[in-house]
């Protein structure tokens, strides 16, 4: 009867021993699940090209992300990871590329081009006003007209 106490005791006490580890690995997966689908957004994938290999069904963004967890679980950092990937794709496989070199001119294109049309329309109207008022004949104001 004691022994049957005793092995019980035993049995249970692996069992909450398993369990509790279970838990910390179920953590550690879901921590890792987190960063590799957070890498995984930001790297596009070569197939469907608009979209990153997490939103892709492709066989190829699959590989990619098992790539990925694979690395982060080998104990590499976020930026080892996506550098992993620009060494083998470059640059291109970045959704948002660093800003610096002819990537500058992406971030900078869009508000210089902007500004430009601002331009453009400003002298337009510029233009148009001073054509309407020479078609009416009314004549610009000289000094004289100011002093009277």
């Amino acid at each position: 009867m004691r022994f049957r106490r005793l092995v019980g005791l035993v049995g249970a006490s692996l069992a909450l021993a398993g369990s509790s580890l279970g838990g910390q690995t179920s953590a550690n997966d879901s921590v890792l699940e987190a960063r590799t689908r957070a890498i995984s957004s930001l790297l596009r994938c070569p197939v469907c090209q608009g979209e990153s290999i997490q939103d892709s069904p492709s066989e190829l963004s699959a590989q990619m992300r098992d790539v990925v967890r694979d690395q982060l679980r080998a104990g590499r950092t976020d930026e080892e990871v996506k550098q992993y990937f620009v060494d083998r794709y470059g640059e291109w496989i970045l959704l948002e590329p660093k800003p610096r070199g002819a990537n500058l001119l992406l971030y900078f294109a869009p508000v210089l081009l902007v500004g430009a049309g601002f331009v453009v329309v400003w002298r337009a109207v510029r233009r148009w006003s001073a054509g309407a008022a020479t078609a009416t004949g009314t004549p610009p104001e000289s000094t004289e007209s100011r002093e009277h």
